[in-house]
């Protein structure tokens, strides 16, 4: 369904549900283009909380600080993926809320997330949801090995468990309180990529470009732009996909699509994130429009600009722990060009376990040509 919005002019003040870091590289982008802002998060030291207009400091579900929050937003959107999609439908009642309810809801549910990418018709992993004790013993042996991953509330290698045997499984699943989960078959990998695309109500999509990740314990390490070691027809295929996959959901706002390529050159969705993603944060430095000036332009009806890539990058993504006891240690390890390189380093407030800064590199024909392996001894263990 494609409508039109009327444009939300600078001036106006945006609204974000989360108060990390995702959320005040949001607040930075709305004012820089005009916009005040105003933050629902119960934490007196949000990232976003400290540096908005506004700071609302309650839980996502009180009916009061929502309503304050659409007295004072002209447009809502949320920083992350598990705000409870009943209080962006709340607000909804009153103000655009971007991205809407619904199109959260799928992505907070691993088993709704297959079903849509089934429905778009993109390949994905073989896998079963089991939510009863007879699912789990239905489950084909083909999906073993695998992955259990709980439908809900997961993120960076939490909630999840690798299987190889059914007695392995059932003991997993009780791990898991029994509570509903998807086992995902493992696939021979030969990278993994993603694609940050933007929708507008009007129907229009916009992409940034291809990334290549590669990932430490589940949780991302390193972003190489363009994507080194991917063919041209694969990263097309993947920018068809994500189209396809945002389009479907009938999606509004910054949606990541993460993809496997498969030793075969095959590609498969792996999974959706409905905010900025931390591999797209090298688009503040190397793009002419961010992920983040995208999600303004979609929330307040303004024209999506296919952004540009000025400047090919490598992305390192730190964590409290690395930035605050081993930063000196990380640039030591490092190989002599990145080492010897000019950089953007940008540090985030937020909890030692979270993302706290991201460095970006220059060389990008260096970068390129050490590909995306070449990294992996930047980040500690």
């Amino acid at each position: 369904m494609t409508v039109d919005v009327p444009f939300i002019a600078p001036g106006a003040t945006l609204g974000v549900m989360g108060g990390g870091q995702l959320a005040r590289m949001f607040v930075h982008a709305a004012q820089q283009m005009g916009y005040a802002t105003a933050v629902l998060d119960a934490d007196p030291a949000s990232p976003a909380g400290l540096i908005a207009h506004h700071h609302l400091r309650a839980d996502y579900l009180d009916a009061e600080a929502l309503d304050q929050l659409a007295d004072l937003s002209a447009a809502v959107t949320t920083e992350f993926e598990n705000v409870p999609a009943r209080a962006l439908e709340l607000l909804a009642q009153r103000r655009p809320v971007a991205p809407a309810a619904a199109a959260v809801a799928v992505c907070q549910d691993r088993a709704a997330e297959k079903a849509h990418f089934v429905r778009s018709g993109v390949a994905c992993a073989p896998h079963a949801v089991i939510a009863t004790p007879d699912q789990l013993a239905a489950v084909d042996d083909a999906l073993l090995p695998g992955i259990l991953k709980t439908a809900r509330l997961g993120y960076d290698g939490k909630g999840q468990r690798r299987v190889t045997t059914r007695a392995q499984l059932a003991d997993a699943w009780a791990r898991f309180d029994r509570q509903v989960c998807v086992l995902e078959k493992m696939l021979p990998l030969a990278h993994e990529i993603s694609v940050i695309v933007a929708r507008a109500a009007n129907g229009d999509v916009v992409h940034l470009p291809v990334q290549q990740n590669l990932h430490r314990d589940g949780i991302l390490a390193v972003t190489i732009v363009p994507a080194p070691d991917v063919a041209t027809e694969v990263v097309e295929r993947a920018i068809a996909h994500a189209h396809r996959i945002v389009s479907t959901l009938d999606y509004v706002g910054v949606l990541c699509i993460e993809f496997f390529v498969l030793s075969d050159g095959a590609l498969v969705v792996n999974e959706m994130a409905p905010r900025p993603h931390n591999s797209g944060h090298y688009s503040i430095d190397a793009c002419d429009l961010s992920q983040f000036d995208l999600q303004v332009r979609a929330m307040t009806g303004a024209p999506l600009i296919a952004p540009r890539l000025h400047s090919p990058c490598v992305m390192l993504n730190l964590l409290g722990e690395l930035w605050l006891e081993r930063g000196a240690g990380l640039a030591r390890r490092a190989p002599a060009p990145v080492r010897q390189d000019r950089g953007a380093c940008r540090p985030q407030d937020g909890p030692p376990d979270r993302d706290r800064g991201h460095r970006e590199p220059g060389r990008p024909h260096r970068a390129r040509g050490r590909g995306a392996s070449g990294f992996g001894g930047l980040v500690a263990r």
